[in-house]
């Protein structure tokens, strides 16, 4: 494609209707991905919820952040397999760190498992540090995988 990325998507507000596109992200991405019902609860309790979309308005990739007590905590970050390496996690990650120094948070927090790579480029790029390791934290074929936890602070 020669058209430039951030030309080629936009990012809104997650709606109950959305749900459908970010289940098959959701599921086609992570071997142990995040139900139906957790996505609606997420929309019911108020979570903050973005989804990308391309130029004819399908779903390429979507995030959840939660804010509570001056801290925010990246629920879920995720690109369509077709749309990734384009940006478009960049975009929702500048939505939910807008939104995190819009409400006042000092800092956000996310895990990201030691194995993904590309994420853990994105949220370095992005000025995150590890500051601690939750062990066993992800289920995994052979397991459990640890999760680093990284923090970004804003203040």
């Amino acid at each position: 494609m020669s058209v430039e990325p951030r030309q080629l998507i936009g990012v809104r507000g997650m709606r109950s209707r959305d749900v459908p596109a970010v289940l098959e992200i959701e599921q086609v991405s992570y071997g142990y991905p995040w139900s139906e019902r957790i996505f609606r609860d997420c929309l019911r309790v108020g979570y903050h919820a973005w989804v990308a979309t391309d130029l004819d308005e399908q779903v390429i990739g979507y995030a959840l952040l939660s804010v509570a007590v001056g801290e925010a905590h990246v629920l879920n970050l995720c690109v369509a397999p077709d749309a990734r390496g384009h940006g478009v996690a960049d975009r929702l990650l500048e939505a939910l760190i807008g939104q995190a120094e819009a409400e006042r948070a000092e800092r956000v927090l996310l895990e990201v498992r030691p194995s993904n790579k590309s994420a853990r480029r994105l949220y370095k790029r992005c000025g995150f540090e590890r500051i601690a390791t939750r062990p066993g934290y992800y289920p995994a074929p052979d397991g459990r995988e640890d999760a680093l936890l990284l923090a970004l602070d804003l203040i």
